[in-house]
């Protein structure tokens, strides 16, 4: 992997992976390892993959995959999500495929979620399909296309109650 850190007021990290499909598949989460930080004055223009567990606090522009993956609430991904755990507080454009899904008050998503099971607290602002996989016959993340459900926003602010509008 190839890094390069541009001088800005903020940090920007271009990352390049000389890594084929194969090579990535291989990686295997080290026995007691600790969560991958990007904090929130770091800009990864570029795909993510860890096999073990990641917290993003600042901005990705590119795809994230991992075991479990956390976007605080300063944190903000633009592309798909792709992870057996996921807690969202912060902002994702993409579509969002996990196992487990959990969608906290303060949390902006714009983008179709896939998942056995959804969590998602009151003041969630989600736009997209929801879909549940089948743990069995669903091995490759691919949506079923029997259970998807479509939310066009959900529990906005409470200033303005015109805006709440939720289609099931």
């Amino acid at each position: 992997m190839m890094f390069k850190k541009l001088n800005n007021k903020n940090t920007t990290v271009e990352v390049t992976s000389t890594m084929n499909s194969k090579e990535e598949i291989k990686m295997k989460a080290p026995a007691n390892s600790v969560p991958s930080i990007i904090s929130s004055d770091v800009t990864i223009k570029g795909n993510v993959t860890t096999s073990g567990e990641i917290q993003l606090d600042g901005t990705v522009e590119g795809d994230v995959k991992s075991n479990s993956a956390t976007i605080g609430e300063n944190g903000t991904v633009k592309g798909k999500v792709n992870a057996d755990d996921v807690v969202v507080k912060g902002t994702v454009n993409g579509s969002i495929t996990g196992r487990n899904i959990r969608v906290e008050k303060s949390a902006k998503i714009t983008g179709d979620l896939c998942h056995q099971t959804l969590s998602i607290e009151a003041g969630a602002f989600i736009e997209g399909n929801l879909s549940h996989q089948n743990s069995q016959s669903n091995t490759n993340n691919v949506p079923s296309s029997s259970g998807a459900t479509k939310v066009v926003s959900a529990n906005t602010d409470d200033k303005n109650p015109e805006q709440k509008k939720t289609i099931l």
